[in-house]
């Protein structure tokens, strides 16, 4: 990896750290749903720099968002983790075997059901050992995490057009 694309990646790090920050202001009807906003960065940086450099962006975040607001190896990280991992390995995989058949919008639904069956996985595993409770609240989730990945998705897939038309223009005015 070329040194431009280290400060890029640190880039837009930085912005998906930004990113989940802010949304800690946020008001959710339930105190552990996320709107998982830094996920636009992570299927942006899917999309233009591979797989690799997306789980580098999701783990900056998990670990330093951790560190930020002091969840660091407590349960909230370990499901954030779990969850960051599965989503962006399950999009990287998705776009790496099917490159045509899969948007940004649906890359993002992609992450968002794995980010979300991980979550509940550990959860069973770690902390609530009652398969009832996680069926239970496992409908819910999927519709949760099919809205937010739904709107993330369409957000990435925006912002991925518009810097692709930049880099066009940019590309046309040095000719």
């Amino acid at each position: 990896m070329q040194s431009a694309d280290r400060y890029r990646i640190a880039l837009l790090a930085s912005y998906a750290l930004a990113l989940h920050g802010l949304e800690a202001f946020i008001p959710t009807p339930i105190p552990w749903l996320r709107l998982g906003l830094s996920n636009i960065i992570t299927v942006i940086t899917l999309f233009f720099y591979g797989m690799k450099p997306a789980l580098t962006v999701t783990m900056i975040r998990i670990l330093l968002g951790s560190l930020f607001i002091g969840t660091f190896l407590g349960p909230g990280f370990f499901l954030s983790l779990s969850g960051g991992l599965a989503g962006t390995v399950s999009m990287g995989l998705a776009a790496a075997l099917f490159p045509r058949l899969f948007s940004p919008l649906g890359i993002s639904l992609i992450g968002a059901f794995f980010h979300n069956i991980a979550q509940l996985f550990i959860a069973y595993l770690l902390f609530v050992r009652q398969i009832q409770a996680i069926l239970v609240v496992l409908p819910f989730l999927i519709v949760a995490g099919t809205l937010t990945g739904a709107c993330n998705g369409y957000a990435a897939k925006y912002l991925i057009q518009e810097i692709r038309k930049a880099k066009k223009q940019v590309m046309g005015e040095r000719l």
